[in-house]
């Protein structure tokens, strides 16, 4: 029977049903692409959509021998949902479609989404990016948040939830664009070859203290 992660499927609670969960990314997605997996869920007597906390629309109660023609009549990529690796980037609406957004969270998001996600890391690496100081994209629990203020980003590292959550430390602020997408960077570039595998990255933190860290990313 296939595992979770194996083509990119999620096992479901009674251990013999499937979900899949297609890559949309920051969770914007076109008119056709709502009616085809719609469509593909009615195909195959999916037993539910559901729409994730990473803003992607999986198909759930799928069965085994459904699982390959149901991607490729999708023909859309995976999402990262599971495995050791960067997840889905969450953004909120920012600039683009918000009247409280300050910074554009949405195409930084889209950035760092083409640019990261799936990509390989000794744990599981969760990013947001919020517009505003509100945090919608629940950047205060990621292991990198940005986070929009008037004079640039701040960026937020550490966060988690799970069963001992972690609130997410300020790192830098005021950040332009261009300065936030080189720290994350050099941020990523760190965990890869940093920290105990399976350790999120406040864990790692916490290990080396904060102020080693800092010194390591920003060179202070």
């Amino acid at each position: 029977m296939l595992q979770d992660g194996d083509k990119g499927v999620i096992l479901q609670r009674d251990k013999q049903t499937f979900a899949v969960a297609p890559h949309i990314p920051c969770g914007v997605v076109k008119p056709q692409t709502l009616r085809k997996l719609a469509d593909v869920a009615e195909k195959y007597n999916a037993a539910a959509l559901k729409i994730t906390s990473a803003a992607r629309i999986a198909i759930i109660g799928l069965n085994e021998e459904d699982v390959d023609k149901v991607w490729a009549d999708l023909d859309m990529k995976p999402g990262a949902a599971v495995g050791l690796c960067v997840r889905s980037i969450k953004a909120c609406p920012g600039t683009t479609f918000c009247k409280r957004g300050i910074q554009d969270s949405l195409g930084v998001g889209l950035k760092l989404d083409e640019k990261y996600h799936g990509a390989e890391l000794p744990a599981k690496f969760k990013i947001g990016v919020s517009g505003c100081a509100n945090q919608c994209a629940e950047t205060c629990i990621k292991d990198i948040g940005l986070v929009g203020l008037p004079k640039g980003w701040k960026v937020l590292v550490g966060g988690k939830g799970g069963g001992q959550p972690r609130l997410a430390q300020e790192l830098a602020k005021d950040l332009t664009t261009k300065e936030a997408l080189a720290l994350v960077d050099r941020i990523i570039e760190f965990r890869k070859t940093n920290g105990k595998p399976r350790r999120r990255l406040g864990a790692v933190i916490d290990e080396m203290g904060f102020d080693s860290f800092k010194e390591a990313v920003l060179g202070e």
